[in-house]
């Protein structure tokens, strides 16, 4: 009972194994497709937005050294 409970197993290994084997072009494909597609449209519109984040922070402490400026007569301090 022991060896035929075990060769089960082993074949449905061996299924699996097929099966696996099988599906991977079709895998390897969709992953390149995957890469493609965050290369092509991810990743530029990642930078593009950190590029406009990084903008409107530059303005906004722009903005802040001018206030500092305006009320204390500069980054030093009063003169």
């Amino acid at each position: 009972m022991t060896e035929k409970t075990g060769g089960g197993f082993e074949e449905f290994g061996r299924k699996v194994d097929e099966s696996v084997h099988r599906a991977m072009p079709r895998v390897e494909e969709e992953v390149k497709k995957v890469i493609a597609y965050l290369n092509n449209e991810v990743v530029p519109d990642v930078r593009e937005n950190s590029s406009k984040a990084l903008r409107v922070a530059a303005e906004q402490l722009s903005r802040l050294a001018e206030t500092l400026e305006r009320h204390s007569g500069g980054l030093g301090g009063p003169k």
